[in-house]
């Protein structure tokens, strides 16, 4: 049976070349549970814990539960890059802001 959950964190983890307790240490959990998440079916995840291995993977939860692979992992890292621009205060925005305009000059 398919584990959607666990094989996109699985790759994931393995993209960003962490170890189960690499990913565990920052995720604040254990290594038991992340080889869980990745391993059995179906797996049992806490929202919490979801939330904050999402982060330390540079995704979001909608993307890791997506289980008809509808949202791409690109578009998953955009909307976190997002989440976490629109939480700045206006001097980053508009230093981030600058550096894009720069980028598209270029072109």
């Amino acid at each position: 049976m398919e584990n959607a959950l666990g094989d996109k964190i699985k790759k994931l983890r393995k993209d960003q070349k962490l170890t189960l307790d690499q990913l565990a240490d920052l995720a604040g959990a254990s290594k038991s549970y992340i080889w869980e998440l990745e391993n059995k079916n179906p797996p049992r995840p806490s929202a919490e814990k979801l939330s904050r291995i999402a982060e330390q993977l540079g995704t979001t939860i909608e993307f890791l539960l997506d289980t008809e692979n509808k949202i791409k992992e690109e578009d998953a890292a955009d909307a976190k890059f997002y989440r976490k621009y629109r939480n700045m205060d206006e001097p980053t925005k508009s230093k981030i802001r600058k550096m894009v305009s720069l980028w598209e000059d270029d072109e």
